[in-house]
């Protein structure tokens, strides 16, 4: 994962895709919006498909051991 940086200077701290100030969280979202790999990469030419996996594999990395708990719905 060396694409992916965080410096407390740029966007708070957040984890970003070195040398740009583009977040893997602003990636995330564009995916779950519905945004595809081929659209973010021409909307951001000067990001490759390195960068873009990059920032699937920190989000994978980052959720690893974590607990999922499905939430129920409150009965009225």
């Amino acid at each position: 994962m060396e694409k992916i940086t965080a410096n407390p200077a740029i966007l708070g701290g957040k984890p970003i895709i070195k040398g740009t100030r583009i977040s893997v969280e602003f990636v995330l979202e564009l995916f779950a919006s519905g945004i595809t790999e081929d659209e973010i990469l021409k909307d951001y030419p000067h990001l490759t498909k390195e960068d873009i996996h990059a920032c699937l594999e920190y989000a994978a990395h980052a959720l690893k051991n974590e607990i999922i708990v499905e939430l129920e719905t409150a009965s009225s």
